[in-house]
Order: structure tokens, then C-alpha cells, then sequence
């Protein structure tokens, strides 16, 4: 019985594109899943990140607060090799724009200032995470192995990582498959 290659995909900070994509990819992650044991997924639930002995693990996203920050670091103590899908997790995309802001600031905007109102509260539960000072690409955290660009990738260019990946090749995504919204 041949073993196959465990696959850890994490969705951090981002608007979920990339995983999107992934869907999109229709019968042909049929195809990739028949090759594949997926561990964790948003597909399936992964709130208990369990890594062990990940062969690849997918980040979409970027880091924006502390309990991203140690799932990536546990992910890459337990992944071969870790990709990161997308123009968030790449350079840290659309989630940046918050960097111009303390995080005070948000709290303040996002829950204490109009629209919601005067006088409204700020959350005050020790389970959400707390926010970094900055938003940032997942490889200012950790080293990343392989960079798909997009925003998202196209269901092609992630069937093309993929395959080469599980084909044993570092994939050199050919700049005429690249496609950005």
C-alpha cells in the first residue's frame, strides 16, 4: 500500500480566494485528493491543526495576529515543505492596508465609533485572538518553500503546483498560465 503525502492547508488573513480556486478545480481535485491525505483543511475542520508529519503545507493568507502567527510556525515545524497561495500570503495583499492603523485604532473604529454608534464596547473575550502590530506575507515569519502568485491563483496554476509537487518537481510556474483579477 503506498503512502500518501499529508497536506496541511491553513487560511489566515485574507478573503479566501485562493481556497476558492481550489474548489474551482472541480473533478480535478478529485484527481488530487485520490493522491493526497488532507489532514487539515477549511474544507474539512480545522480548528485543532493537527500537523504531524505534514509532507506540504498550504498557507493562504497573511499573518495579522498572534494565534496566525503560531499556527504558521507550528505548520512549518511539521510541513517538508510549505507553499504560500496568493498575493496575501506572498506580500501580504489587501490586508496591509490596515498596517496605517494601530491596532487601537481599529478597535476603536471597527467597534466603539459610528457606524455601530456612540457609546458601543469594544469585545472584551480572552478567546479572540489579539492582533499583531502590523499585518504581515507569511514569509516574514517563517521560510516559505514555493510562492504561488494570484490574486487568487487560478484553478490552473494551483492544479500545476500541485501536480509537479506530487511529481516530485519544484514547480516553475510558467508566466503564460499566470493570471491575475
Amino acid at each position: 500500500m503506498t503512502v500518501k503525502p499529508k497536506v496541511a492547508t491553513v487560511w489566515l488573513e485574507g478573503c479566501a480566494g485562493c481556497h476558492m480556486s481550489f474548489l474551482d478545480l472541480d473533478e480535478r481535485l478529485l484527481d488530487i485528493l485520490g493522491k493526497i491525505q488532507l489532514t487539515v483543511s477549511p474544507i474539512t475542520d480545522f480548528k485543532d491543526y493537527d500537523f504531524s508529519e505534514t509532507t506540504l503545507g498550504i498557507i493562504e493568507g497573511a499573518v495579522g495576529n498572534e494565534e496566525q502567527e503560531e499556527v504558521v510556525h507550528r505548520l512549518r515545524r511539521c510541513s517538508s515543505l510549505v507553499m504560500a497561495w496568493g498575493d496575501c500570503a506572498v506580500f501580504g495583499g489587501i490586508n496591509t492596508l490596515r498596517n496605517q492603523y494601530t491596532p487601537g485604532e481599529l478597535i476603536r473604529a471597527g467597534y466603539i465609533e459610528p457606524p455601530l454608534g456612540p457609546g458601543q464596547v469594544a469585545p472584551n473575550d480572552p478567546v479572540l485572538p489579539r492582533l499583531l502590530p502590523r499585518v504581515v506575507a507569511v514569509d516574514q515569519v517563517v521560510t516559505v518553500d514555493i510562492h504561488v502568485p494570484g490574486c487568487p491563483p487560478s484553478p490552473q496554476v494551483l492544479f500545476y503546483a500541485l501536480g509537479e509537487i506530487l511529481g516530485g518537481r519544484r514547480p516553475r510556474i510558467p508566466p503564460d498560465i499566470l493570471h491575475y483579477d
